[in-house]
């Protein structure tokens, strides 16, 4: 076993599974390690759950439900305000754990903490201003009440790339609307995820509160956990963030009990530049939109859409910005570029690189994997690429930048809709006519226009078309986990 974690953090970081308020192994007492991808060496041994031990969480989630569901919203709401308080108190130790397990440089990772903590207050905030409705009926014969249920019993399924934020952003949403949560991190990591759910964990303790409103099961195979439990009826909804393809297969699992269902799901967005674009605030912004977590993020900017007029300015800006970013372990002062998070990412970045360059694109930097420990790859900038090319038409979930042209507005249009993704897409111009056409043509769920980063807790975050259904994050967010009931008086 190999960390470089603060001994306070190693010392107290549970490995085993949060069930009914309790750590305990797996039923198996199987474990599977996790890596520090930018040095390929074990950090921890974390408990294995099966089957049996995902019935177990959702049999404490279904005990907590009612009580949960009783607890005031006042309360709820105190509760999450304190969590937030002590992952605030708690940022370095949280960031040292997303970029020991997630690679991330840490800057990156003290902005992803910061980033959940305004998920969890947020939702703190809204736990108390949940709306109803209350008016007299039209036909005047009877009063009409709309009322807000909590759903029930929530799976919540994670991915790896922003083990704190995409926690926060489902389980804070989850408890404020008075639902109780089985949460499944990724496999790769699970660490962050558990050092949140034990200051969760102790809060609600603190606050005699039910033990088993949230609870953790990490498995070495997600199907383990999510097939028993989409098979409950007791489990009432699922909310997913991963690829469109397991996105999908979940979707028909949660379909016999026709679960309420929330699915972030894969993206392929496209960072289109104007003729008229600011190509210094361009070349910032696809930097930023490109290069977080090492391009493994489902917002990342995916294809480059240039002007023809401006596109080797704009390559050969963008390569020079790549030339100076610094590739390493993310812990290291002054990196900013980390590992990918496995050697297979790295393989398949690799194998779309040479695929395009074969198909007649220019590598301006990068296009290979860096020979040193652990899974990086250089930042790589390709120009002249065909609109056609896997680099292009697939998610690369990489740092890999491929430029392709365009003539018009109406071809940049046709490119940026040419694809069944729909989460998020960029745009850099000076126009604000040729701006307003794009917020109605573009078919995205978020647009940022001028701007290399859309997330924010307060808005709503999704896709369209293959891109997933439902909305986390903003007033959007916590809808997902509250049932409309209808009363007539």
């Amino acid at each position: 076993m190999s960390t470089s974690l603060p001994p306070s953090v190693a010392a107290h970081l549970p490995t085993g599974l949060l069930v009914g308020g309790r750590w305990r192994p797996a039923r198996s007492g199987a474990t599977f390690a996790v890596e520090d991808p930018a040095t390929a060496t074990t950090l921890f041994e974390v408990a294995d759950a099966d089957e049996r031990d995902a019935r177990d969480a959702l049999d404490a989630a279904v005990e907590a439900a009612e009580p949960w569901r009783r607890t005031s919203p006042r309360r709820r709401a105190d509760l999450l305000r304190a969590v937030y308080d002590v992952l605030t108190a708690r940022a370095e130790d949280v960031a040292a754990l997303v970029t020991a397990e997630g690679g991330k440089p840490l800057a990156e990772s003290r902005a992803e903490v910061a980033y959940a903590a305004d998920y969890v207050r947020w939702y703190g905030e809204q736990a108390v201003r949940l709306d109803g409705l209350a008016r007299r009926a039209p036909a005047g014969t009877h009063h009409q009440l709309v009322l807000r249920h909590p759903v029930g019993p929530a799976l919540l399924v994670a991915p790896w790339n922003f083990p704190v934020a995409m926690i926060a952003r489902k389980v804070a949403p989850a408890l404020a609307a008075g639902c109780t949560c089985v949460v499944k991190p990724a496999q790769l990591t699970p660490l962050t995820t558990a050092y949140v759910a034990e200051l969760i964990r102790a809060e609600l303790e603190a606050r005699d509160l039910p033990a088993g409103v949230l609870n953790v099961v990490p498995s070495s195979s997600a199907r383990r956990i999510s097939e028993p439990l989409l098979a409950d009826p007791r489990l009432r909804k699922l909310s997913f963030t991963g690829s469109t393809q397991v996105g999908a297969t979940l979707l028909a699992a949660a379909a016999p009990h026709v679960l309420r269902t929330s699915m972030e799901l894969g993206g392929n967005a496209p960072f289109l530049v104007f003729a008229d674009a600011d190509l210094d605030a361009a070349v910032e912004g696809a930097v930023q939109a490109k290069m977080r977590n090492s391009g493994q993020t489902c917002v990342a900017a995916n294809r480059f859409l240039v002007h023809a007029s401006v596109a080797e300015e704009f390559t050969a800006r963008l390569t020079a910005a790549f030339d100076a970013l610094v590739v390493g372990h993310g812990a290291e002062p002054g990196v900013t570029v980390g590992p990918l998070i496995e050697r297979a990412a790295v393989e398949r970045v690799a194998d779309v690189v040479a695929e395009a360059a074969d198909g007649g694109a220019t590598v301006r930097t990068g296009g290979d994997p860096l020979r040193r420990s652990g899974y990086f790859f250089a930042p790589t900038v390709l120009a002249g690429v065909a609109p056609d090319a896997r680099v292009v038409t697939e998610e690369t979930f990489g740092p890999v930048a491929p430029v392709v042209t365009f003539d018009d507005d109406a071809e940049a249009l046709r490119l940026a809709n040419g694809t069944p993704f729909g989460l998020v897409a960029y745009a850099y111009t000076r126009d604000l006519a040729r701006a307003m056409r794009l917020v109605e043509d573009v078919e995205a769920g978020m647009i940022g226009i001028n701007r290399g980063m859309v997330s924010d807790a307060t808005a709503p975050f999704g896709g369209v078309k293959t891109s997933g259904l439902g909305r986390e994050g903003g007033e959007a967010g916590i809808e997902e986990y509250l049932e409309p009931v209808y009363v007539a008086l």
